[in-house]
């Protein structure tokens, strides 16, 4: 500013005034919608516009979640008279789980070509692979009429698809009875508790078989309606719709073998279903655990309980691996790659690494189905 527009020159006085003229409607505009922001105008939620719904309608048609800004009734918006927001619900965070390359644990598959993936399925809310299907199976009894909110469900577990499903029911609104093997961790029971279930023990010599039979006895006697992940279709549709597209699409379409531990089938049956509509000539491997072992989450079903969702024309190869070899490979996941996850992860990824000593320029992608920390009191780690 120079000597003549000092503030107490008669030049600099005479600007003063000019500007503050000029700046008064300014200023009284401001005030106004400052008062106009901070009155007691009501909140209220309003759906999304219609360029949302129809982001929300493409995506879903991709089998995807919809995008944060058009996810519908489960993420609606608040609108304080200034701007439109829209806001996850937990339903929305199911899905979309990262791919991750192996970094140390297959050096030789490595020299020949091959990458192993291994889809982070612990990365779901309540920490596995079963929050998709949990998910799904409730909202779609809902839609054909079976359940409302407020019903009590059950379902036979031996673990996290019961933990999953403890979670689905308290967003929705149902009341939720889990049956399960009384050697099932307490990590486990003590999630699931936490959720709001409650739980229902058999004897460990009983067994899965012996918690289906007691579900749809309970079923019969009017105790609630059981979901039924062995015989249930929305299991493996939730794979289909979402974790086999999500595969192909983070692959760029690259995958060349799917590997997976079976238990209920339904990971296994929903991604090789959509993975050979994209590519036949893709491989899809089942893992199960070798005669004798005992690996949580992997089951050789006697034929008499062989879960009916399960078709065997759709898997192209079975693996067996042992309990000390699943185990191990949980270890080093942990140790060397940084991820912490179960035992029948460890198996899926012993497997994997097994395949890949056998074939060439191969894009493996395997499924890591939950998180460690509910393994900690068996002492494998």
């Amino acid at each position: 500013r120079g000597r003549n527009t000092r503030p107490g020159s008669m030049l600099g006085r005479e600007r003063s005034k000019r500007g503050l003229h000029h700046g008064l409607p300014i200023i009284f505009a401001m005030l106004s919608l400052s008062v106009q922001a901070t009155s007691a105008t009501p909140c209220f939620l309003s759906a999304p516009s219609p360029p949302s719904r129809a982001l929300a309608a493409a995506a879903r048609a991709r089998g995807r979640p919809a995008p944060p800004c058009c996810a519908g009734a489960a993420g609606m918006v608040l609108d304080r008279g200034r701007e439109q927001r829209q806001y996850q619900t937990m339903e929305d965070l199911v899905g979309r789980t990262p791919l991750v390359r192996l970094a140390r644990m297959d050096p030789e598959g490595e020299e020949r070509g091959n990458v192993i993936l291994c889809k982070l399925e612990g990365q779901n809310p309540a920490g596995s692979v079963k929050d998709r299907p949990a998910l799904n199976m409730i909202k779609a009894a809902e839609e054909r009429g079976d359940i409302q909110p407020g019903d009590t469900l059950i379902e036979a577990t031996s673990g996290n698809t019961g933990i999953a499903l403890a979670m689905a029911a308290a967003i929705r609104g149902y009341k939720m009875i889990l049956i399960m093997p009384d050697n099932m961790t307490e990590e486990r029971r003590a999630t699931m508790r936490v959720y709001g279930a409650s739980l229902v023990n058999v004897p460990k010599s009983g067994g899965m078989e012996m918690a289906r039979d007691l579900a749809l006895e309970m079923e019969r006697d009017g105790k609630g309606f059981v979901l039924n992940q062995f015989g249930n279709l929305d299991n493996p549709d939730a794979h289909y719709h979402s974790t086999g597209p999500e595969v192909w699409e983070d692959t760029g379409g690259r995958v060349t073998h799917f590997v997976s531990s079976m238990g209920t089938t339904g990971t296994i049956m929903g991604v090789s279903r959509f993975l050979k509509e994209k590519r036949p000539g893709v491989q899809i491997c089942g893992v199960t655990p070798a005669e004798g072992s005992s690996i949580p989450g992997i089951r050789r079903w006697p034929k008499e309980y062989l879960p009916t969702i399960f078709e065997e024309s759709r898997v192209d190869r079975t693996i067996e691996v042992n309990q000390e070899e699943a185990e191990e490979a949980a270890r080093r996941l942990a140790r060397d790659e940084g991820i912490f996850c179960g035992i029948s992860s460890g198996g899926s990824v012993a497997a994997a690494i097994r395949l890949s000593r056998e074939v060439t320029d191969a894009t493996i992608v395997t499924i890591v189905c939950d998180r460690g920390d509910r393994y900690l009191s068996t002492g494998v780690f």
